[in-house]
């Protein structure tokens, strides 16, 4: 009789958790802005879209938004001093709980859409 293969459900849970991150070329992009997806896939694709060069459910696309921008959304809820939001919203809630992570996620925003076109621009086999 043929044995059939079971995944342990703590490692299937683990590839179901990471799947999304995994298959958005985390590999080209640098440590700090895989640190960065992580954080983005975990927190904050609750309200932007998981990809973040598109708008999301209720948050707009924010790649490419500059470290400023992103400290003052995410620690204080703020818009920079001279900054047109691109939506007028107050709804995104502080995550205070983020400062550790502001750099990474900046470097995320910053990296995707390059790895995103790069992607999207090489030949293929």
């Amino acid at each position: 009789m043929a044995r059939r293969s079971r995944l342990h459900p703590t490692l299937l849970l683990a590839l179901v958790a990471t799947g999304s991150s995994a298959c958005s070329s985390s590999a080209e992009l640098s440590p700090l802005a895989q640190q960065g997806q992580r954080v983005y896939q975990n927190v904050c694709i609750a309200c932007h879209n998981g990809d973040p060069t598109q708008d999301g459910s209720a948050g707009p696309a924010i790649a490419g938004s500059s470290r400023e921008l992103i400290e003052a959304r995410v620690l204080r809820g703020a818009y920079p001093p001279g900054y047109t939001p691109k939506r007028q919203s107050n709804a995104m809630p502080r995550f205070e709980y983020l400062s550790d992570q502001i750099d990474a996620l900046a470097a995320y925003l910053d990296e995707v859409p390059r790895v995103k076109t790069a992607a999207t621009s090489a030949p293929t086999g």
